[in-house]
């Protein structure tokens, strides 16, 4: 009887699940290398921030400023760049949706009516103020729009997110970054002198704290160095506008998709460029901090963590950012800057002085 050869066994195809793991490990092992230094730097910005001379001014300035010597010390391999793009992109969108972790529907009601229209007043005006006075002083259109969004709302937070639709370069990040930080931490020290040469109860001080200096940080500092009440209005109001946020880049988004458009560009291309996926993640988080119970400690770690990420993702940035360019910018922008904190602080005052 012949013996009849059997037909070898198919090789069974690796389960969908162990292709999934693969794919896992694979994208964790390229996005390590550059993660891990980002992280690091955080790191080392938070380590500094503790210091007595630099404690007043937020970890993500000491974060751009380690970023940029690396950039020009350090010739950085190019399997780092996955993971420097990671931090750029995704940790600093993740830190904007848990923003909205810190607000409420219920504290933005507190403020009522005109408390609102106030800050969305001062927001909408600083913003064309600047963007107009950057035209007036031959300012890049981009770098201004960072600009007026990082004054117009919550300082380097927004200057990260507004980018995210407005696309500008590195360079122009760093620069927006730099003035609304400096400018934010004079107003951190200049307005708890103010109060009494300005006739402003501790409610109505707070208020203007919030709806004027840059940085959640920097108004919690100058506020509650005033009183308890105006801490805590201060706060609230910032807040508020922070929820702003949301608009502004939806509004900058559809700027940009309209300008593409008028410049021809692909159907294609507009359609990638849709509502931000992470200013409706804000929206919703907002959302469910009203809808369930945080504690006071839980938000405060969150804070910490959103901190965290947002400067990760700023030495990341530092690490793309070239000084040559930088200084191309020159000093016109720093002065658009300087103004338009100047401004949001006159017009604030003005609303309040004369509405509440």
């Amino acid at each position: 009887m012949l013996d009849v050869p059997r037909r070898p066994k198919a090789l069974k195809a690796p389960h969908h699940s162990v292709v999934s793991l693969r794919l896992l490990v694979d994208s964790a092992l390229r996005l390590a290398p550059g993660l891990v230094l980002t992280l690091s730097i955080a790191v080392a910005a938070f380590g500094l921030h503790k210091l007595p001379l630099l404690s007043a001014i937020s970890p993500m300035m000491p974060a751009v400023l380690l970023g940029v010597t690396l950039h020009h010390t350090t010739k950085l391999p190019n399997w780092m760049d996955a993971g420097l793009e990671f931090s750029q992109r995704r940790l600093l969108r993740l830190a904007i949706i848990l923003l909205g972790l810190q607000l409420t529907f219920t504290e933005v009601a507190q403020l009522g009516v005109i408390g609102l229209l106030i800050l969305a007043a001062t927001l909408g005006f600083t913003f064309v103020f600047t963007v107009r006075l950057a035209r007036v002083l031959k300012v890049e259109a981009r770098l201004a729009q960072l600009i007026a969004a990082g004054t117009a709302v919550c300082g380097a937070s927004a200057v990260v997110a507004a980018n995210a639709v407005v696309g500008g370069e590195e360079e122009d990040v760093t620069y927006a970054v730099a003035c609304v930080t400096i400018y934010g931490t004079i107003a951190m020290f200049a307005y708890p002198v103010l109060p009494g040469l300005l006739h402003l109860n501790s409610s109505e001080f707070g208020f203007w704290a919030g709806a004027s200096i840059h940085e959640i940080a920097q108004v919690v500092a100058a506020s509650f160095g005033e009183s308890q009440v105006a801490g805590e209005m201060g706060t609230v109001a910032k807040l508020s506008r922070v929820m702003m946020l949301a608009p502004l880049v939806i509004g900058l988004d559809f700027l940009a998709r309209r300008d593409a458009g008028n410049r021809n560009i692909s159907t294609r291309t507009l359609r990638a460029s849709a509502i931000p996926w992470f200013v409706v993640g804000f929206i919703v988080a907002v959302g469910i901090n009203s809808l369930v119970a945080i504690s006071a400690e839980l938000k405060s770690h969150l804070m910490i963590l959103t901190t965290f990420l947002l400067t990760a993702a700023l030495a990341a940035m530092g690490m793309h950012t070239d000084l040559a360019r930088l200084r191309t910018r020159g000093f016109r922008p720093a002065l658009v800057g300087a103004l338009a904190c100047l401004f949001v602080a006159v017009f604030s005052l003005t609303a309040i002085k004369l509405l509440i």
